[in-house]
């Protein structure tokens, strides 16, 4: 018996959801930015780093995500959710150290937060894009 295909959710359907889960994505994506700049320049103990390298490390990767993310672009969310993963980890590393806790705690929120309205906006990009191409 072959395997018989799932029937593509309706355009009705998926538009509100896209443009929750983009809106959702954007926010998170600006927050972690925020949270970033707000924590390394106001509140981080580097022991002697300079601040612009440690920001110009935890950035870069946001900024090479950037462009994709504000033009909705499905293959940018998909990375995003790659590229979260370091993110997420960082936070978890940071909530087990007693003097950085809460930055750990909202790092570690926002970039699942991030990861996963990046990934139901790309499973649901790519469905929507399927079905405007006619696909049943």
């Amino acid at each position: 018996m072959a395997k018989q295909a799932k029937p593509l959710p309706s355009l009705d359907w998926l538009h509100p959801r896209l443009k929750l889960s983009r809106a959702l994505s954007l926010f998170s994506f600006i927050a972690l930015i925020i949270l970033l700049l707000v924590w390394n320049l106001g509140f981080a103990d580097l022991h002697g780093a300079r601040t612009w390298v440690v920001l110009c490390i935890q950035l870069v990767p946001l900024a090479l995500l950037a462009p994709g993310l504000v033009i909705g672009s499905a293959r940018a969310h998909a990375w995003t959710c790659f590229v979260m993963n370091i993110y997420f980890i960082q936070g978890i590393l940071a909530a087990i150290d007693p003097s950085r806790a809460l930055f750990g705690a909202l790092e570690t929120v926002i970039s699942f937060s991030l990861f996963c309205s990046a990934l139901v906006y790309t499973r649901w990009r790519f469905q929507y894009d399927r079905k405007l191409l006619g696909e049943a």
